[in-house]
């Protein structure tokens, strides 16, 4: 009688460990197929039927396997319309200015910014909606030479040139100074903050003696 509890026992207490688990991992499968997109994947999700509907609202109506770099083009003039970005004409009196002191009747346009994105998007989501990569029509050239076309006039009109690469590139440049001497970490607060903007000219001082040691510094180190 014992040893049928003790079989009887274990074989119930088996099922139930199985059972746990199932139903542990059950709800973290389900919670993961029920979670949201993220918010980059329901705009590109939102760009891609917008573009269909454009093309399905066409005269005549085009297919997306006849969808060429022109009429991407023509879908990002088309979308000025809705653009909320002011771009003054050459005549405007306001031309290149980036805070105009008063409104002028120039009209409202895409933002350079906002249609690259949008190329980006819309190039990914045809790949991922069966389309191959040679055929792309959102990696056209004259799609690129239209973005390019589009940040350089309306950096002149605006008076806001798009320098962020080129910033990032002269970041990339800058070399780290060595570690200083232990006595160089005692100085005073305006080393400090020159270290921050020109670490290198700093750094020099401090070796030839341009900004000399604190004397807690110097008792410090002794």
């Amino acid at each position: 009688m014992d040893s049928v509890t003790e079989s009887g026992g274990g074989g119930s207490s088996e099922p139930t460990g199985e059972g746990s688990s199932a139903g542990g991992s059950a709800p973290l499968a389900a919670a993961a197929a029920a979670a949201p997109p993220s918010r980059y994947e329901s705009q590109k999700r939102r760009d891609w039927n917008t573009f269909l509907q454009y093309l399905k609202n066409h005269k005549p109506p085009l297919s997306l396997a006849r969808c060429s770099g022109a009429h991407v083009i023509e879908f990002l003039k088309y979308l000025d319309q809705f653009g909320k970005t002011k771009v003054h004409g050459s005549g405007c009196p306001y031309f290149g200015h980036p805070n105009p002191p008063a409104p002028c009747p120039c009209p409202l346009k895409q933002a350079w910014g906002s249609l690259d994105a949008l190329i980006g998007r819309l190039r990914a989501a045809y790949e991922e909606n069966g389309g191959r990569p040679e055929s792309n029509p959102f990696a056209a050239r004259a799609v690129r030479i239209y973005l390019r076309e589009v940040r350089e006039a309306q950096a002149k009109a605006r008076g806001i040139p798009y320098e962020k690469k080129k910033r990032k590139r002269a970041a990339a440049n800058v070399s780290v100074p060595p570690p200083t001497d232990v006595s160089l970490a005692g100085s005073s607060s305006s080393a400090t903050v020159g270290a921050d903007i020109q670490p290198e000219t700093t750094a020099a001082g401090d070796q030839t003696g341009d900004a000399p040691p604190s004397t807690t510094a110097a008792s410090t180190t002794v």
